[in-house]
């Protein structure tokens, strides 16, 4: 009988023992974060302003559930970058099922993430509290990624709570590899601007690819 487990359900061990997930320390896996980072204009710096401003004033109103970071934070960056346009698509509500090799298990989740391309896999964790961190998802993002089409290419995410975002790249090899980026948190001055940039470069990479 196959035994069935939900993607949110799955911490970092389990990804570890099943899908064999290894975390590269090598600062020159995932360069792309820090390299060749598109500018961004100073219409959109100020409307990133807004978007830190609403946050602060979230925060006077907890708690911040999941759509409500979506609504407020990731949607508008996503917006004032152009991932709403040609030639990016966004999915969400996506099912998945990814079957472990050799065992009678299922790992089966619905994707409540916004997907740009295959390849690139934003994804939102719910913040009920503020100990919460990116960490919290980042074993379920990189099921996901792993879930990815198009195996042979290398697969970027980026994981936030609204208050921080946390980059990852992951490589689907013999041993599937994945790095992370330095974690940027809304509170600190120019962080946003430079999610927005990463995501820009991030996005002209895998349209390339």
């Amino acid at each position: 009988m196959v035994q069935t487990i939900q993607t949110q359900n799955i911490d970092m061990r389990y990804a570890i023992d099943n899908f064999g997930i290894h975390f590269n320390r090598d600062e020159n896996f995932f360069r792309e974060w820090q390299e060749n980072l598109p500018e961004i204009t100073n219409l959109q710096k100020q409307l990133l302003d807004q978007v830190q401003e609403g946050y602060f004033n979230l925060l006077e109103h907890p708690p911040l559930l999941e759509g409500v970071v979506k609504m407020a934070i990731l949607d508008p960056i996503l917006f004032i970058g152009g991932f709403f346009l040609d030639p990016f698509y966004v999915k969400s509500e996506q099912s998945i099922d990814i079957a472990i090799e050799d065992e009678d298990v299922l790992v089966r989740g619905r994707i409540d993430s916004l997907v740009l391309k295959e390849n690139f896999w934003v994804m939102v964790i719910e913040s009920k509290k503020f100990a919460f961190s990116t960490e919290e998802g980042l074993a379920q993002l990189l099921v996901y990624m792993l879930a990815n089409p198009h195996p042979e290419k290398q697969t970027y995410g980026m994981v936030t709570t609204g208050g921080s975002f946390l980059f990852v790249k992951l490589l689907k090899t013999n041993v599937p590899q994945y790095a992370t980026s330095r974690l940027f948190g809304i509170r600190n001055a120019g962080d946003l601007y430079e999610v927005l940039r990463i995501l820009k470069r991030l996005t002209q990479i895998v349209t390339i690819a």
